[in-house]
């Protein structure tokens, strides 16, 4: 049986089992609808209901259905006008189509006659998707088992992943070619969509592009179509997808500064640290809280913060004016993956350590998640003008953070996946480098 023939099965089950213990009789899955601009005919980007993309390998087919009940195939109801106006879905195939129980439809409506099916209904999908009668009413009970089993990925999502991971680095690596040769943040992204094959429409996020000071914007959303005078700092933080399954990495490169090097050598040193924790059984705040550690011993070991050690640094809140976003979070068929809070599939969560209000994911690691790792260490304006006004601020080597911030920041954020336990973890983003390498 091929890895996605068992990918469909296991679903299979745990829906079943989900709608068993929930007290339901079948499950509808809506891909969602075209949404369109207020006052205009002009739609934005479909995004697909994740929980439909996690059976099918289908991203761009709004209208369509997916209808499961205990001890039949997959029914999928395939949306496919016939439309000169724009590129209506392809006609169906892969291997998912000999999985399913297939109907093509024409129009939207047409649906509703073969989701009609007798019991108690649960609809997962967003209001808009509501067909006549059958409405998404998103049982959070169901939604809780099937988020909480999405942090585990099956084999076939970890193809889908690595493969992810290999489109996007090639484009990584064209980007740094075209940040060392001047170019513009703008000329940057177009070499970076250029090399993965990608659109603006179709990466899993939207791209940072951050030269200089830049870097400091930890979302920085635009890119200057006009390069600096000097170039001296890249941050980009830029992904691709395959099947509907991200990457998501980040890389900062240097032009050549003694002092910035030096920061960016510890923080991958720092980083490289981190993702060897990524272990069955620990606890994935815990793996945030070393980072504050970390970041707090290179600010001392880099004279950034003189006469405090590390402890004291972390204990006083000053790691946080430089590393404020939590280290990372699970990725999947989302960029910042659903149940990153959850200790069960009931749903009772496990809240953020106190005073680090940003992190996305508090839950203990299993094997086959897959989790970003993301540390970052930046000089960003109003953080540092609170530290400043502070009681810390004859603490800082300002001249050294003044001569800093013209580099904006580092971060370095690779994906990693948590095998069993005793095993290491399996680096998706540093083994598709070293392919390409």
């Amino acid at each position: 049986m091929s890895t996605y023939a068992q990918h469909l099965a296991q679903l299979q089950r745990q829906a079943e089992a989900a709608l068993a213990r929930c007290g339901f009789d079948a499950l509808l899955i809506a891909s969602g609808v075209e949404k369109y601009a207020f006052l205009d005919d002009r739609p934005y980007l479909f995004q697909p209901n994740p929980h439909f993309k996690q059976w099918l390998p289908l991203t761009n087919v709004p209208y369509s259905w997916l209808l499961l009940r205990p001890g039949h195939k997959p029914r999928l109801v395939y949306y496919q006008p016939d439309d000169y106006w724009h590129v209506p879905p392809s006609d169906p195939s892969g291997e998912w189509v000999e999985l399913v129980e297939l109907i093509v439809i024409g129009e939207p409506g047409d649906a509703l006659d073969h989701l009609k099916v007798p019991g108690r209904l649960a609809i997962i999908g967003e209001a808009d998707a509501a067909l006549g009668e059958l409405k998404p009413n998103n049982p959070t009970e169901l939604l809780n088992i099937l988020h909480f089993a999405r942090g585990r990925k099956t084999a076939w999502e970890l193809e889908q992943m690595r493969a992810a991971q290999q489109r996007a680095v090639p484009a990584h690596r064209a980007a740094r070619a075209a940040f060392l040769a001047g170019a513009s943040e703008l000329d940057i992204h177009r070499a970076y969509l250029a090399a993965s094959g990608h659109t603006d429409r179709d990466l899993p996020y939207s791209n940072i592009v951050a030269l200089n000071e830049h870097a400091a914007v930890l979302h920085y959303q635009y890119q200057d179509a006009s390069p600096p005078p000097q170039s001296r700092s890249f941050l980009i933080d830029a992904g691709a997808q395959v099947n509907g399954y991200a990457a998501d990495i980040t890389r900062t490169w240097s032009a050549g500064d003694d002092r910035f090097d030096a920061l960016l050598a510890a923080m991958e040193q720092a980083q490289l640290a981190l993702v060897d924790e990524v272990r069955a059984g620990v606890d994935y705040r815990d793996i945030h809280l070393s980072t504050h550690r970390r970041v707090a011993a290179i600010l001392a070991g880099q004279g950034i913060v003189k006469g405090m050690s590390a402890e004291a640094i972390v204990a006083e809140r000053i790691s946080s004016t430089f590393f404020p976003h939590g280290i990372g979070h699970l990725i999947g068929l989302q960029v910042h993956d659903v149940a990153g809070f959850m200790t069960d599939d009931s749903g009772t969560t496990a809240p953020k350590p106190e005073g680090h209000p940003f992190l996305r994911l508090t839950r203990k690691l299993e094997p086959e998640m897959v989790v970003t790792i993301e540390p970052g260490l930046y000089f960003i304006p109003t953080l540092l003008r609170q530290l400043r006004a502070g009681p810390h601020a004859g603490a800082v080597d300002w001249d050294a953070v003044d001569h800093l911030a013209r580099f904006g920041g580092v971060r370095i954020e690779d994906d990693v996946v948590c095998r069993a336990e005793g095993q290491a973890p399996e680096n998706l983003t540093r083994d598709a480098f070293a392919e390409v390498a």
